[in-house]
């Protein structure tokens, strides 16, 4: 009787992980919806553009956006199912938004050297992009070493 009592709670709370998983779930879900509709409008609108870089940056941007939040949704409904977390999906999402924030580095340093004069205000700007750009590399090569160790040690468990 006094080991029925004690589950009691435990199971109170597993419920509850679990109807927060789920509202987390439906939110990451509309959150995605919403942000491909706002992709379809940035497209529509700058179809007579889309040749443009920004134009195409700005897609593919939204469009990452888009990935992260399917992959944080894919971790939620691992997690509702297995009520434990996994760590390859968490790199996967880091390795997209590094990415994601490489292409947007990448259309600011091409400001740089196109729009402005070559002065040591633009200098001191491409300066830093560059030094973030080779942090990103970094990041990137150590997520990607990261995910293959993870795939390597563990083959079969991967969900």
């Amino acid at each position: 009787m006094a080991e029925n009592n004690r589950s009691r709670p435990y199971d109170f709370l597993g419920h509850v992980e679990t109807v927060i998983y789920m509202v987390l779930g439906v939110l990451l879900g509309v959150t995605a919806i919403l942000a491909i509709v706002g992709c379809l409008h940035l497209f529509v609108s700058n179809l007579h553009d889309l040749m443009a870089s920004t134009t195409i940056f700005d897609v593919i941007d939204q469009l990452l956006l888009v990935l992260m939040l399917v992959e944080l949704l894919h971790t939620v409904r691992i997690s509702i199912r297995s009520h434990s977390l996994f760590v390859e999906p968490f790199l996967v999402i880091g390795l997209i938004a590094i990415i994601r924030r490489t292409l947007v580095l990448t259309l600011q340093a091409e400001s740089f050297t196109r729009n402005s004069p070559w002065g040591p205000d633009t200098q001191l700007h491409f300066h830093a992009a560059m030094v973030e750009a080779g942090v990103l590399a970094l990041l990137i090569t150590v997520l990607v070493a990261s995910i293959y160790v993870i795939r390597k040690t563990k083959p079969g468990e991967a969900p």
